[in-house]
């Protein structure tokens, strides 16, 4: 709280910023230069100063998720990381999505926009081999990408809060017991309607899972209101949750039937089509994958649970770091815990 006279304009200041002013700290994403620009592929490369002499690395991020989530702020950036360690990072931005997208399955993007990007990038750097590194369901993205397609140069996959075991997972609990009564017809019936999970609701569904952030913002604000780093964290959470596109309808259906309802990534084999199945053991390259006991969204025993179906990766981690699902990601300690991880198994 404000103790000294002197303070006040300061208060004042950070408040009128927060309420009515541009914020604490306007964003400013790392620069970019754009690859290729497709529908929901557009391919991202950091600049660099200096070419890189290590392996290219792709960041994939989930559905339903900006991929500023990668980019969060100075210090909370992974891509500014890498760019530090002296790699070279590219992004997919999948943009917004519409109605008009309604009919994307999952397999848009295990088949063709996560291999696609990979191969573009294999070529820009003779033929060399790819580092991925997937957040949330962008890790089970890769995982199946890798796993469908044993030609594509991957060396290496990092998964970070992967959901891979539902039954782990309490925040699906009760999707998973309606399920079992309904089959998920009131699923089906609300994303044919609406044509998927409008961004609207993304928004307010992650606001619910974090629904003790947003009770005690009034009293974080209170207490930090002369610390404009703390307050800019806090601001760009805000923007990165106000900034969510939607599911397409069918990808969607396939996340709830496939992985919520019958955990068939458990089993070792994921049913894209009734004509494209997945063996999850056919992806042979190492995974490092990352979990937090303090994930809400995907515990540790829900990501950890992948050592036990990737059966013929040349190699298979698991590290268990502090934080929730993005703060493993993103938080003021990933530096010293998740981006250390990383930077540890891709030097190997």
């Amino acid at each position: 709280m404000v103790s000294l006279v002197g303070d006040l304009p300061r208060a004042a200041r950070n408040v009128w910023a927060l309420s009515f002013g541009d914020g604490i700290e306007p964003y400013a994403p790392t620069p970019s230069t754009v690859v290729y620009d497709e529908p929901h592929r557009c391919l991202r490369r950091f600049d660099r100063a200096e070419p890189s002499t290590q392996r290219p690395v792709l960041l994939v991020p989930p559905l339903a998720v900006t991929p500023a989530c990668f980019d969060l702020r100075p210090g909370q950036s992974l891509v500014q990381f890498l760019l530090e360690t002296g790699r070279q990072p590219y992004l997919i931005d999948y943009g917004e999505m519409t109605y008009a997208d309604r009919d994307l399955g999952l397999e848009e993007w295990t088949h063709d926009i996560v291999p696609t990007a990979i191969r573009r990038i294999s070529d820009a750097h003779d033929g060399a081999e790819v580092d991925v590194v997937g957040w949330s369901l962008g890790g089970i993205l890769a995982v199946l990408a890798g796993a469908g397609h044993a030609d594509l140069p991957m060396a290496s996959i990092t998964a970070i809060g992967p959901p891979f075991d539902q039954r782990k997972t309490m925040t699906v609990a009760p999707l998973r017991m309606l399920g079992a009564v309904t089959g998920g017809r009131e699923v089906d019936l609300a994303t044919r309607v609406f044509g998927g999970i409008p961004s609207q609701i993304v928004r307010i569904g992650f606001r619910v899972q974090a629904f003790q952030r947003e009770l005690t913002r009034p009293l974080f604000v209170a207490r930090n209101i002369l610390d404009e780093d703390a307050l800019a964290r806090m601001e760009a959470i805000d923007r990165f949750m106000s900034m969510m596109p939607g599911y397409p309808g069918r990808l969607y259906r396939q996340i709830h039937r496939s992985m919520i309802l019958r955990n068939e990534l458990m089993t070792g084999s994921f049913r894209l089509r009734p004509d494209l199945v997945v063996e999850t053991a056919k992806l042979t390259c190492p995974v490092l994958i990352i979990g937090s006991r303090t994930d809400l969204v995907v515990p540790a025993a829900a990501a950890r649970a992948g050592l036990e179906v990737l059966t013929g990766a040349s190699e298979v981690r698991f590290e268990e770091v502090p934080g929730g699902h993005l703060g493993i990601l993103a938080g003021p300690t990933a530096r010293e815990t998740t981006w250390r991880v990383i930077d540890e198994f891709l030097a190997r």
